[in-house]
């Protein structure tokens, strides 16, 4: 127990560690100031959106501090989506409403979606956001300004992630605790290394003479996970991509409940953490850092182990927990419960490499192709 305890202890480490260096970094980059010339197209892939798209047009189009045109690519709704976004158009002529063509063959939905806007965009920034993120009216210039500040051709950050339900509150906050508590974001800076790269899907700006020249949304037409492929490619090219904090420049919520939750994530899990060799090695850094420390205080209480070693790694995994979700600004009510959001998370990850696979199971707004490999 005192060897299994001090593994936990070390393990639980590593992203406090991590956690620290990023949130200091995050805080210390200079927002630098985007030309006067610089106008910024918010694109949006929108398939039966129309629960959602009122609000995400209100917010785009009260941006503040920059020019900017919006564009809404229909992608084939067959709810009401085309015609609220004809009825806004009607009164701002900064809004477009565009077609998608017919989803070829080896493309999925939203990277056809975002490579249509993308094509017919004129800024000299593109900000691709989901139909369910609101802008802040700082925004797009915000992140103008963090591009220019970083010399990035790509620039992304995680919005404030809404969540309504505990299915919601159990999931969702794995998306900041990953990309904070595990990716080393001083040495991204540094070095250009694809494997460093990350963004998050729902919240992507791009230096568009650069996005052309590396293919677009074409570079990654198969993948399900924008967020981890098209910075990747950019990095390929040679072109430098950055994180901002981004809590305070939008909001996004995903999803209404568990149930959903599962299924997006389960989704892109195959491009994430659920290959044969990245999960095993997952599973050994989250659970035995987050999970295991508290299975051990149990085992201290009831008299099976050392109680010092656990508890401090209990504290640490639960202190790095906090200081991210407060940072992002994330519900706090969920801090007490990460030991059961880490073990959900690896459940849907081994879910997701085990379960039979068949031709055609990804999705994407009701669509089924197959998923990138």
């Amino acid at each position: 127990m005192t060897v299994l305890a001090a593994l936990a202890l070390a393990l639980a480490l590593l992203p406090a560690a991590l956690a620290l260096a990023n949130l200091g970094a995050l805080r210390r980059r200079a927002t630098g100031a985007p030309a006067p010339d610089g106008l910024v197209s918010i694109l949006i892939p929108a398939r039966n959106e129309a629960a959602n798209i009122r609000p995400t047009l209100a917010a785009a189009l009260a941006s503040t501090g920059i020019p900017i045109e919006v564009i809404v690519a229909d992608d084939h709704s067959t709810d009401g989506t085309a015609a609220i976004v004809a009825e806004f158009a009607a009164h701002d002529p900064r809004l477009r409403l565009i077609a998608v063509p017919p989803l070829p063959a080896g493309w999925t939905g939203k990277n056809h979606a975002c490579h249509v806007l993308g094509e017919v965009a004129t800024g000299r920034h593109l900000l691709f956001i989901d139909a369910d993120v609101r802008l802040a009216p700082h925004g797009a210039v915000s992140l103008a300004a963090a591009a220019a500040a970083a010399g990035a051709a790509l620039v992304s950050g995680v919005p404030r992630q809404v969540t309504g339900t505990w299915g919601e509150r159990l999931t969702v906050p794995m998306i900041n605790f990953l990309l904070l508590g595990y990716l080393p974001i001083p040495l991204m800076r540094r070095l250009q290394d694809p494997a460093l790269g990350a963004a998050c899907g729902q919240l992507v700006m791009v230096e568009a003479e650069s996005y052309r020249r590396i293919g677009g949304h074409g570079a990654i037409r198969g993948s399900l996970h924008d967020g981890v492929r098209l910075p990747r490619v950019f990095r390929r090219a040679g072109l430098t991509t950055d994180l901002v904090a981004a809590s305070s420049l939008a909001t996004c919520r995903m999803y209404t409940d568990f149930s959903q939750a599962w299924a997006g994530f389960s989704k892109n899990a195959h491009e994430g953490l659920a290959t044969p060799r990245a999960l095993p090695v997952w599973t050994l850094l989250l659970g035995g850092g987050h999970v295991l420390p508290l299975l051990l205080v149990i085992a201290a209480l009831l008299g099976a182990g050392p109680l010092p070693l656990a508890g401090a790694a209990l504290a640490l995994s639960l202190g790095t927990r906090a200081a991210i979700t407060l940072a992002t600004s994330e519900d706090p009510w969920t801090i007490p419960l990460h030991p059961l959001t880490v073990a959900l998370a690896l459940a849907l990850q081994w879910n997701a490499l085990l379960r039979p696979r068949r031709a055609g199971v990804a999705t994407w707004k009701g669509r089924t192709y197959p998923a990138a490999q």
